[in-house]
């Protein structure tokens, strides 16, 4: 029998046209041409995507589609690509979701550790963790590293580059990352804790290569980096080969319509994310509270064996919110608040050290 993913649509579309609509779609995401022009009987029954459901949806409707695993080729461009490649252009097709065969994941690598792997290296077995924001981008390497070491002092977990740090002239890579890692590194050793730096990883595949070189040489174990920037094939490869944990920035996410559930949460998961970022709701951006709890599930239900991804939500977030967003998420959660400790100015240590003793203190009603 034929291993399928089972891929479900949302298409905009009236209840007289949807059955046809439902064929056409299933032939455009395999094998895009006249099914009367294929006179081959096996990839007639095996490879040709089959419609599996047809539900109203509102509106619209949500069609499951049957689409052939071995036509993804185990590799992430091509399972993309068979999911959401021509029908992209389709505007009034959405990806809502996946549901992939029993073993299909062992093809990916996963989260190289993981929720467990990120708290036993961080000495958090139980707590939220915390994380913010290298900022603003055109700063100096001087300011960014003491930024830095102000924030590993003040007890955070995680200190990453904003998204918009990249290999600026103003900051390059090779002189910013060591002197940022070198901060924390010191911070750590004046206070016995064990922050983590995230620089920013972009470019091409040379480029990226060279500053895992960098970042390995001057104990750096972290890397940002933004999946579809860099490109989902690259991103596995990130995984595989340079020995970094991968916290996934969102950036371009928003581009194609997916489901933020399926590629913030599940996909980036599958592709090798150990934590991954997205907008929170009431924050900047208009993300619903439903929307980032699928986010969440997506990230850390069980899967064959897959290790748990950290949610991330953050996007205009404050400290006044700790509470309220542990309370949603659960403690398997690491908040990331960076403009929003900035805006303390000459307050920012003890703003830091707020941030972070919210999240250590016991809930109401769980002490």
């Amino acid at each position: 029998m034929t291993a399928r993913l089972l891929a479900t649509y949302r298409i905009a579309a009236a209840a007289a046209d949807i059955d046809a609509r439902a064929r056409a779609l299933a032939t455009e995401q395999s094998v895009e041409m006249p099914l009367e022009a294929i006179g081959d009987k096996r990839v007639l029954g095996e490879v040709v995507a089959r419609v599996e459901s047809v539900r109203p949806a509102g509106e619209a409707f949500d069609v499951t589609l049957g689409i052939a695993a071995s036509t993804t080729g185990d590799e992430a461009s091509q399972l993309v690509n068979m999911l959401f490649g021509n029908c992209s252009l389709q505007p009034e097709v959405e990806l809502r979701d996946v549901a992939f065969p029993a073993g299909y994941s062992a093809a990916f690598p996963g989260p190289a550790s993981g929720i467990a792997g990120l708290r036993a290296r961080l000495l958090a077995p139980q707590r939220a963790l915390t994380c913010s924001a290298l900022k603003p981008q055109g700063s100096p390497v001087e300011h960014l590293a003491a930024l830095a070491g102000l924030f590993a002092r003040a007890g955070i977990d995680v200190i990453k580059d904003d998204h918009g740090i990249a290999n600026q002239a103003c900051s390059p890579f090779a002189e910013r990352v060591p002197a940022v890692q070198e901060a924390i590194a010191r911070a750590n050793r004046e206070t016995g804790r064990q922050a983590l730096y995230a620089p920013t990883f972009s470019g091409g595949p040379a480029a990226l290569a060279e500053q895992a070189r960098i970042a390995r040489d001057c104990g750096v174990e972290m890397a940002l980096v933004a999946p579809m920037l860099v490109g989902l094939p690259v991103f596995v490869e990130m995984r595989r080969q340079f020995g970094l944990r991968l916290l996934a920035h969102p950036a371009f996410a928003g581009a194609a319509r997916i489901a933020p559930a399926l590629l913030l949460g599940k996909l980036f998961r599958l592709f090798g994310a150990d934590a991954t970022i997205f907008p929170n709701h009431g924050g900047r951006f208009s993300y619903s509270r439903e929307t980032c709890l699928a986010i969440a599930r997506a990230a850390r239900d069980p899967w064959e064996g897959l290790p748990a991804c950290l949610p991330v939500p953050a996007g205009g977030m404050s400290v006044e919110r700790v509470a309220e967003m542990r309370q949603g998420y659960g403690e398997d959660t690491m908040l990331l608040i960076g403009g929003g400790l900035l805006a303390a100015g000459d307050a920012l240590p003890e703003r830091a050290r707020e941030f972070v003793a919210r999240v250590a203190q016991p809930l109401a009603g769980t002490a």
